[in-house]
């Protein structure tokens, strides 16, 4: 057993400190990798390892209701360099300096995780918080590699991450994050089936890019109506005397908006890895949109910002779009022509784009 964790920042350590800033939007993102070695002594001494954030391209609100998500991991990523030690005190400092409470994070995936030896470590992130992006995920995942979590099964290691997540801010939030960053592939989305956890890749067409564009509102699962949504949910199925709403049929709750956009989006996900297989990016525009209005008017959690957002990427040449994530704040993801996607983060002064990357492991020496 450990004998305690010890987790901190570096005391006056910020982004603009080392020169580079990870979340400047449409520029170069700052890779943490180097820097970690900034501040590292003997970099060789440490192992390392990198999970990244996600974007979820269909189903949102579907993963705590047994249902479907289509997710891909993201080129932002939090990594974590860690040497053993011997006292068994889990020791990492953080280059970032965020509002959010990271400590707590790293608390309970050691907790979940209980390794048999301590580590001194750094830590640094290219994954906004509040963005929507699984920043907090990310970081599950990395700490959780690091202290010896890589040992698990892929699935069994985003259960873990989940289980710290759950205690970490009490929000009873699905598996999707953790299992986007642990398990994605490189130029593929990740089919998930929430209830049975089969995983299929889905391939990205070549002439495809994904944009996103964060509305400028941050947002915690814990600060929003998140909780609110999934017991109310969970009550509908029981009173259709279900399990969950993955059972639901669309006639069973055509008077229930929140019921009906879970029916509506599980399609909705079937439906886009359909396309994605077939090269029709102009279909999954399509379906953003009907997400986003699914989203906006039925599950009721959108924002102006991320409505008007949606509306832009579109006026600007993307196929279509939707608020991605759990809502109230955070991105939009949109799906545009590879020739003219550049042109289209342009327009965004907050705005990526991304190629779908591999899932989290160890890093060789950087």
């Amino acid at each position: 057993m450990l004998a305690r964790i010890r987790s901190r920042c570096i005391g006056g350590q910020s982004d603009a400190a080392c020169g580079e800033t990870p979340t400047e939007y449409g520029r170069p993102i700052a890779v943490p990798v180097s820097r970690i070695r900034r501040v590292l002594p003997s970099p060789e001494e440490y192992r390392w390892f990198r999970a990244p954030g996600r974007v979820n391209l269909m189903g949102d609100h579907t993963d705590y209701n047994g249902g479907l998500v289509l997710p891909i991991a993201i080129g932002l990523e939090c990594v974590v360099a860690v040497r053993p030690r011997d006292d068994g005190e889990v020791s990492l400092r953080s280059l970032d300096v965020v509002e959010d409470d990271w400590t707590r994070y790293v608390d309970a995936v050691r907790e979940v995780i209980a390794p048999a030896r301590g580590v001194d470590g750094v830590l640094a992130s290219s994954v906004p918080p509040g963005s929507g992006l699984s920043s907090s995920a990310a970081l599950e995942v990395a700490v959780a590699l690091a202290l010896g979590g890589g040992g698990l099964a892929p699935v069994e290691l985003a259960l873990a991450c989940q289980r710290a997540e759950h205690l970490a801010t009490g929000v009873p939030s699905g598996v999707m994050d953790q299992l986007a960053s642990v398990a994605s592939r490189a130029d593929r989305a990740l089919l998930i089936d929430c209830r049975s956890l089969e995983l299929r890749y889905v391939r990205i067409p070549d002439d495809a890019a994904i944009v996103v564009v964060h509305s400028g509102v941050p947002r915690t699962l814990e600060r929003s109506a998140y909780s609110e949504r999934r017991a109310a949910c969970e009550q509908i199925a029981t009173v259709l005397g279900l399990g969950s709403l993955r059972d639901a049929t669309l006639d069973q709750v055509l008077d229930e908006p929140l019921a009906r956009h879970v029916v509506t989006e599980n399609a909705r996900v079937e439906q886009t890895a359909a396309a994605l297989e077939i090269g029709n990016i102009v279909r999954v525009g399509e379906l953003m949109l009907e997400s986003h209005a699914s989203l906006r008017d039925d599950y009721r959690v959108s924002t102006p910002e991320l409505d008007l957002l949606v509306e832009q990427l579109v006026s600007a040449g993307a196929h279509g779009a939707r608020l991605t994530g759990a809502g109230f704040g955070g991105c939009v993801v949109a799906i545009a022509p590879r020739k003219t996607a550049t042109d289209i983060a342009r327009v965004f002064p907050t705005a990526w784009t991304f190629e779908a990357a591999n899932g989290a492991g160890p890093l060789s020496q950087p």
